[in-house]
């Protein structure tokens, strides 16, 4: 007869990063409102500053609390249990995001399949239409809104092609870096992990040169041009933020890797990482589709 072999379950003692990460959370909310409010008000620029301190807190936390987990796992506290607690807890955290993702989605084709097209008479909308915007005619992307106010679409070429590709190579090289670490090949490893951070950086820095192209004089895309505007600023900004966060996380692991973490065995911080950099990818090649070509 065996006896069964229970594991030991570690338990942390009380951290000050979930507080840390919820103030950062509210001052992002409250700063990114603020700011949105007041974008035709040069003069108020405390969202602004507010915005930037909870992004600074994020990373602040992030960096903390990675901290210690990595300081707990490389002192042996965890065990195969806490391994399974992880992955659930990674998987529904993915989850979330695919929720997050496609309420913002739903948002988008909502506006364009009922919203405007109301605008312009359907469903039986024909006298409220007429009364409200006569001259109105229902297109999208949305460049003229009924009260006048003109904007510019982008383009699915360019830079938004440019930035997909670039993603998509980078999930590829985030699959060789998990690959030659199973393969325990510590050189290819670097360089593949090392190369899928780099694109993740170059993505960004295109993105910010595409929201400078659009708040320029000659395309006048701003945050404010109607639907179009909103949702086109709401969806790639969202997603660029993950993006941030996605680079973030592969850098840490870059670093651990430089200082001899992981095994093919125990490397789960790596793999999270990685689920999590192939659902960004993922919801791009979504975004690329029904934000800039359809």
């Amino acid at each position: 007869m065996t006896t069964k072999e229970y594991e030991s379950y570690y338990v942390p003692a009380q951290s000050k990063w979930p507080i840390v990460g919820a103030v950062a959370l509210f001052l992002i909310a409250v700063g990114a409102g603020s700011y949105v409010a007041n974008l035709n008000n040069p003069e108020s620029v405390g969202g602004g500053w507010v915005l930037i301190a909870g992004i600074a807190m994020v990373i602040y936390m992030m960096f903390g609390w990675f901290n210690n987990v990595i300081t707990e796992s490389m002192s042996g506290k965890y065990s195969h249990q806490m391994d399974n607690s992880f992955r659930q807890g990674m998987s529904w955290f993915i989850f979330s995001e695919v929720m997050f993702f496609a309420a913002f989605f739903g948002a988008l084709l909502y506006a364009r399949t009922f919203s405007v097209p109301w605008l312009d008479g359907a469903g039986n909308n024909a006298a409220t239409a007429a009364i409200l915007w006569p001259e109105f005619t229902a297109t999208w992307p949305l460049i003229k809104t009924p009260d006048g106010t003109e904007t510019t679409a982008m383009g699915w070429y360019g830079l938004p092609l440019i930035n997909t590709i670039l993603l998509l190579t980078s999930s590829v090289t985030a699959h060789f870096a998990h690959v030659a670490l199973e393969q325990e090949k510590r050189g290819l490893l670097k360089f593949w992990l090392g190369t899928t951070v780099l694109l993740g950086m170059v993505f960004l820095y295109c993105q910010g040169l595409e929201y400078a192209h659009g708040y320029a004089d000659e395309m006048k895309l701003y945050l404010d041009s109607g639907i179009y505007g909103n949702t086109f600023y709401m969806l790639t900004g969202f997603h660029g933020m993950h993006v941030t966060l996605g680079t973030i996380m592969l850098l840490v692991m870059f670093i651990r890797v430089l200082k001899g973490h992981f095994t093919p065995k125990n490397h789960f911080a790596f793999q999270a990482a990685s689920w999590y950099w192939h659902f960004v990818d993922v919801v791009w090649v979504f975004l690329f589709v029904f934000v800039y070509i359809i």
